[in-house]
């Protein structure tokens, strides 16, 4: 799949749920509607979705939320698709908050995922528990360790927020290279309603990366995962450490993917509202296989060259009105 652009789409993020075992402040808002079930695509739908993308040309697949592992029989859709790892499709990884870990590690890998990446913004129980509204950071730590014994590679990804998590990423960064983890750093983006000022929570990460190498050694490296992150590796822990900035330098120009919501909405770009409802063709009894490939390729060909994404507080209304758990996180 070749967008406007010449760019290729190669990667496919799906959400397989808008629900979510925590609010944290920056994804939503603390009194959440979710959708209605009807609404949800099954299980066996989104398997379908995902076969035809394949059929498209998509190498990776990234199961996401809300929480991917509250929906029930997940696991279901995540041993379909690991079964085509290494065959039609190059990898199949999950973003997770972490919470379900500790029970679940050893069933991904045993259904061929290989790689996480586990939301965690601080290493301090209370901020924690003030950011997320309700966790609890022993439960989200079992979980990153079961995955680790489990034999599953592990990002940590740390949004960076303003006076909350500013001066942890130096003790962040120690503990993965202790445990031998990778980190990430995400600028906050202005997506949803989340009853607060997001002027106050946002840092560039300009200005994190130049705190950071002020304690440590960044040496440029080529890795990529397929994503946004920029990589560096950190010389006194042997670990890297990424950088994924929408606000301050968007990705645009390289983007590969394209997301699809757990209702069927695909979203050819995360700062943009257009978007292509693959459910009603998915649904249609009269639309083959082939036709469903015609629909996506349809929405390929409408992909934006970028994102808008603005935060500043004149503009107090999110840039994109639908929260991060709809679109997928």
């Amino acid at each position: 799949m070749i967008d406007p652009f010449g760019r290729r789409i190669s990667y496919l993020r799906v959400s397989v749920t808008d629900r979510c075992d925590l609010r944290c402040v920056y994804c939503m808002a603390e009194d959440m509607t979710f959708l209605p079930k009807a609404e949800v695509l099954s299980l066996e739908e989104l398997d379908r979705l995902c076969g035809a993308f394949i059929g498209l040309g998509v190498e990776r697949i990234r199961l996401t939320g809300g929480e991917p592992l509250v929906r029930k029989n997940v696991m279901s859709l995540v041993r379909s698709l690991g079964s085509r790892v290494g065959k039609d499709l190059r990898e199949l990884t999950l973003t997770t908050n972490g919470t379900q870990l500790a029970k679940m590690a050893g069933d991904l890998h045993a259904a061929g995922v290989r790689r996480l990446n586990v939301s965690l913004d601080t290493l301090d129980p209370t901020v924690f528990a003030a950011v997320t509204r309700w966790g609890k950071l022993e439960q989200v730590l079992d979980g990153v360790f079961a995955a680790k014994a489990a034999g599953l590679a592990i990002r940590i990804n740390a949004v960076a927020l303003k006076g909350v998590n500013d001066h942890e990423y130096d003790r962040m960064i120690a503990w993965c290279g202790e445990h031998g983890f990778d980190l990430c750093l995400i600028e906050t983006m202005p997506l949803g309603d989340i009853s607060g000022d997001r002027t106050d929570q946002y840092l560039p990460l300009s200005v994190a990366r130049d705190r950071i190498r002020a304690v440590w050694t960044l040496d440029e490296t080529d890795y990529r995962t397929g994503g946004p992150a920029r990589y560096y590796t950190v010389r006194e822990t042997g670990r890297r450490v990424g950088f994924i900035t929408p606000m301050t330098h968007n990705f645009c120009e390289s983007c590969n993917r394209v997301r699809l919501t757990c209702t069927g909405t695909l979203y050819m770009c995360l700062g943009q509202e257009d978007a292509a409802d693959l459910r009603a063709v998915l649904r249609d009894p009269a639309v083959s296989d082939e036709g469903l490939k015609e629909a996506i390729q349809d929405a390929i060909a409408r992909k934006p060259k970028g994102h808008d994404f603005v935060i500043d507080r004149r503009n107090a209304r999110p840039a994109v009105a639908r929260h991060m758990s709809v679109t997928g996180g």
